[in-house]
């Protein structure tokens, strides 16, 4: 990574809003500033619909709120996507396909310490879509190979539009269905997505990383050739600590662990305080500490994040946006607490 840990802040990829400048607010307002997806203000900045842009197969439906997979529309539109593979101007994200992205892009990004994007990874985009026998197109071998090919094209072409922007930008591969592939009834096994992040990660530029609220097999995360980890510390942290060794290795290899602290969920940020989330990572780095890790080392190779998304609160982006705020106040508490361990170098 360009840059150190130092329990910098950065946000969620998705926000509540249905107003661009009230997201970008927020998204500006930590230490890594993002560019948001606001699904609530259009189908097109969905993050399945927006990674979909020029996909061969797929079938856009906004009035529905729908997006599925053709697999005849598949073979007409292959021949154009495979001439079109060493094109960046295919894979880049169009106005229509997110106003809100080239809104971020338009702002003075340089001198923040990072920027940071997303995209919908791979295998949770191939288990979401279905074709039209209901399948995940990820169960189709030929699919699946321009799939992973296409994906990873995209990532580099939105990674070096950021790195114009802030030499020192990072991406996020955003994989939610990465917790379903462990169990017995995905279909798609932990070892067909080793092979196939293996090759995937080998094809995208530096720094990037992976970014999910779930519980997946934290060792298959772990020894992934990535950059940065970025989890849900609130809800599966006591579990995640458990792999120390994975872990050790991760963070020995220069990676940077981005710790979801603060519940966005109403329900459970209502019954949270600042004090209690501060004594649970805490809790969490003094497990990591009795196994022999350095606090410094934790420290200058993690950030701070929002635990989850939250689009279905009662309150709408309310409770959102407190929990950014409390984000940044934690951020500066925990850093004052631990100055002697940042690491400025």
């Amino acid at each position: 990574m360009p840059f150190r840990g130092n329990l910098l802040t950065t946000g969620m990829g998705i926000l509540p809003h249905k107003d661009i400048d009230s997201a970008l607010n927020v998204s500006m307002s930590v230490d890594i500033p993002f560019w948001p997806q606001l699904p609530k203000m259009s189908f097109y900045e969905d993050m399945y619909v927006q990674v979909s842009e020029n996909f061969p197969g797929i079938v856009l439906e906004p009035e529905n709120l729908n997006i599925y997979f053709n697999t005849a529309k598949f073979y007409n539109e292959l021949e154009n996507a495979l001439i079109n593979m060493e094109n960046e101007e295919f894979f880049r994200m169009s106005d229509k396909f997110s106003v809100t992205y080239h809104k971020f892009l338009s702002h003075e990004l340089k001198d923040y310490v990072s920027i940071r994007g997303q995209i919908e990874g791979p295998v949770s985009f191939g288990l979401k879509v279905l074709d039209e026998n209901k399948k995940p197109i990820i169960f189709s071998e030929e699919v699946r190979s321009i799939l992973f090919d296409f994906m990873a094209r995209k990532a580099n072409v939105q990674l070096k539009e950021l790195k114009e922007k802030n030499e020192r930008a990072f991406l996020f591969i955003d994989e939610p269905g990465l917790q379903y592939i462990f169990s017995s009834v995905s279909g798609y096994t932990n070892d067909m997505a080793k092979a196939d992040f293996e090759i995937f990660f080998n094809q995208i530029e530096y720094p990037r990383g992976i970014h999910l609220c779930g519980n997946p097999d934290w060792d298959f995360l772990l020894n992934l050739d990535i950059d940065i980890l970025s989890f849900n510390a609130y809800n599966c942290g006591e579990i995640f600590i458990r792999y120390k060794d994975s872990i050790r290795r991760f963070l020995k290899k220069g990676g940077i662990i981005g710790w979801g602290l603060v519940p966005a969920n109403y329900d459970e940020f209502q019954k949270e305080s600042k004090e209690n989330l501060i004594h649970h990572i805490e809790s969490l780095w003094l497990e990591l500490i009795k196994e022999g890790f350095q606090l410094e080392e934790i420290i200058s190779q993690s950030i701070l994040m929002p635990a989850t998304c939250a689009l279905l609160n009662p309150d709408e982006f309310k409770t959102v946006e407190s929990a950014y705020l409390w984000l940044n106040d934690l951020s500066k508490k925990l850093r004052d607490k631990y100055s002697r361990y940042i690491d400025n170098s």
